[in-house]
C-alpha cells in the first residue's frame, strides 16, 4: 500500500473546490483492492467494482487546538471535562480522508456521497492536551442494493497505542450491484443496534436552520448540502441537512455521564434530517451488557427513523 507522511492537515476548502471539478471519463474497474482499515491491506475487491486506490495518510503529533475544540464541544453538546470527545478524533481525520477522496484516480465523485454508517471504537479516555498520530485509507469497494459502498478507516495512536479507530461507510449511488458483499458480510449500512422498545431516557430536541453553518464552523465540514437551502438544493434537499455526525455526537454527548471508560458505538444513518427541525432521541439500555445502550432519533411524531445506533462495553 502506497503510503504518505503529511507534514500538516490538508486544507478542506481547496479539497471541497477540487471535488466540484468532474471526474474524468471511465473508472478503473477490476481486483485491486483498497485497505480493509488503516493499518492493513483489504481483501481484494469483487470483479466488476471499481478499483478503490490503495493508499494510506499519516499526520503525526497532533494537539488539537483549544478554541476549535471548546466551539466543538459546546455545539454538540459534550461536557468541558479536559477530556477528548468520542467524536472529535473524527474531525481531526477528515482532511485526510477527503484528499484521499478527492484524488483525480478515486472512482468516485465525492459530492453526491452518502455517509451510510459510522463505527467508532473509544478504546480509552485521552486527554484533550495529548498528541495523536493519525492514520487514515481508503478500503475496497463493495456491492450494494442502491451503487457501490465503500469504507474509510481512522486510527488514532498515541506513543504507539491505538486509543481510538473508526470506519466510515460511504455510498455512491448508481446501478445496482448487489444485495451485500458477496462474501456472506451484510449490507453496508446494516447497523448491529437493537430497536428501542423501553426507552429509559427521552429527549426532544428543537434543530435550528444555522445548525448546519454552526457544526461547519467548528468541524471544517463544509459541505454545501449541510450550510443553506439553496446550496442544498442542487443535490436533490429541499432544505439544508444535519450532519450525521453531529447527530451522532450530539446523541453520545446525553449519553456521556453513563458511558464505560472503553466502548464501541456504530449508528446507521437512516433518513437525512432537513433543518430547521424538531427530533426525538430515544436511549434504553442493552440487556446482554452492562454500560450498553441502543439508541436512535426520530422525527418529533415518532414515525420516522433518522439515526439508529447501538454502545458496547469493550474490554473486562
Amino acid at each position: 500500500m502506497e503510503t504518505r507522511e503529511l507534514d500538516r492537515a490538508p486544507r478542506l476548502l481547496p479539497l471541497y473546490a477540487r471535488a466540484v471539478v468532474p471526474k474524468r471519463r471511465g473508472r478503473a474497474y477490476g481486483t485491486g483492492a483498497g485497505a480493509g482499515g488503516a493499518g492493513e491491506a483489504g481483501p481484494e475487491a469483487g470483479a466488476g467494482l471499481p478499483a478503490v486506490p490503495q493508499r494510506r495518510l499519516v499526520l503525526r503529533d497532533v494537539r488539537p487546538d483549544p478554541a476549535r475544540l471548546r466551539r466543538y464541544a459546546a455545539v454538540c453538546g459534550f461536557p468541558d471535562d479536559g477530556r477528548l470527545p468520542v467524536t472529535y478524533p473524527h474531525v481531526v481525520a477528515f482532511p485526510l480522508a477527503m484528499s484521499l477522496m478527492t484524488a483525480r484516480d478515486f472512482p468516485f465523485p465525492l459530492l453526491g456521497l452518502v455517509h451510510l454508517a459510522n463505527r467508532v471504537e473509544h478504546l480509552r479516555p485521552v486527554d484533550a492536551g495529548e498528541r495523536l498520530t493519525y492514520v487514515v485509507a481508503t478500503g475496497r469497494a463493495r456491492p450494494h442494493p442502491k451503487g457501490t459502498a465503500f469504507p474509510v478507516a481512522a486510527h488514532a495512536r498515541l506513543r504507539g497505542e491505538t486509543v481510538w479507530r473508526s470506519t466510515s461507510t460511504y455510498l455512491s449511488r448508481g446501478p445496482r450491484t448487489g444485495t451485500g458483499t458477496g462474501s456472506g458480510e451484510p449490507p453496508a449500512e446494516a447497523s448491529g443496534a437493537p430497536e428501542v422498545t423501553a426507552a429509559a431516557r427521552e429527549e426532544s430536541w428543537r434543530l435550528p436552520g444555522s445548525l448546519g453553518r454552526s457544526y461547519a464552523a467548528a468541524s471544517g465540514d463544509r459541505n454545501p448540502i449541510h450550510l443553506h437551502p439553496l446550496t442544498a438544493r442542487p443535490f436533490g434537499f429541499r432544505r439544508a441537512i444535519a450532519h450525521g455526525m453531529w447527530t451522532k455526537a450530539h446523541c453520545l454527548a446525553a449519553l456521556a455521564a453513563d458511558l464505560p471508560a472503553a466502548y464501541a458505538v456504530e449508528v446507521s444513518f437512516r433518513a437525512p434530517v432537513l433543518l430547521p427541525a424538531a427530533v426525538r432521541f430515544r436511549a434504553e439500555r442493552a440487556e446482554h451488557a452492562a454500560g450498553g445502550w441502543a439508541f436512535d432519533v426520530r422525527g418529533a411524531d415518532g414515525d420516522r427513523a433518522h439515526l439508529r445506533g447501538a454502545v458496547s462495553p469493550l474490554g473486562g
